[in-house]
């Protein structure tokens, strides 16, 4: 019997430049660019994944972070049911930033909204501006899943959307501290572009572009 396959649509919020387009690309792909270039409205991939015996396909929307776009990212995460907040832990300004989205999320998107933050970057941890103690306290005060992660690197990559799947189909995360690694290989990969007109169509085209 073929094991029903449920659908999740995650969002990708975060400033310019702290790596949301590389993460997503790590993720689905297993792939890393130096330069890409940022992101042009939103852009869409796919992959499944099964956690607890669970098959779930993320529907994920890589949103631009550059001011002009900001206004267009209600569209993208209206209906989502999870959303990861990246910030780059070299930039305690991307960080501050991640927290204004924190909290338009909780005015304007979708309530039972699974959280998660990436700080992102890991692999430059000789810079950091904000430590784990204080991303990781930041969010467990709001609910949120927390992971460091490098897509250059592929550390915890993989295993925050495992912990996403895992809040959404358990309705609690791994009890493993936020620190639990996963090298797990792509089950399914399958790439799209999107219309940013009309960000619910998988099978849309779109403008891509990406961010590191």
């Amino acid at each position: 019997m073929q094991k029903e396959i449920s659908q999740v649509k995650v969002v990708l919020l975060g400033d310019s430049g702290v790596g949301k387009s590389s993460i997503v690309l790590r993720f689905v792909a297993d792939t890393f660019h130096n330069n890409l270039d940022p992101t042009i409205g939103a852009s869409f991939l796919s992959k499944a994944i099964e956690v607890e015996n669970h098959s779930i396909k993320f529907s994920i929307w890589d949103t631009a972070g550059q001011e002009r776009y900001h206004s267009l990212a209600r569209m993208y995460y209206a209906d989502a049911a999870a959303a990861v907040l990246v910030y780059d832990i070299t930039n305690r300004a991307s960080y501050d930033a991640m927290k204004h989205w924190r909290d338009e999320l909780g005015e304007f998107g979708p309530k039972n909204l699974v959280v998660a933050i990436a700080g992102n970057k890991e692999d430059l941890i000789e810079k950091e501006e904000v430590d784990f103690i204080e991303a990781k306290a930041y969010a467990d005060s709001i609910g949120a899943i927390y992971r460091k992660t490098s897509a250059k690197t592929k550390y915890g990559v993989d295993q925050l959307f495992k912990d996403i799947a895992y809040k959404i189909t358990v309705g609690s995360e791994p009890s493993n501290g936020g620190q639990q690694q996963s090298q797990e290989k792509p089950r399914t990969i399958s790439i799209a572009r999107d219309n940013p007109n009309n960000p619910s169509s998988p099978e849309s085209t779109s403008k891509k572009g990406g961010c590191c």
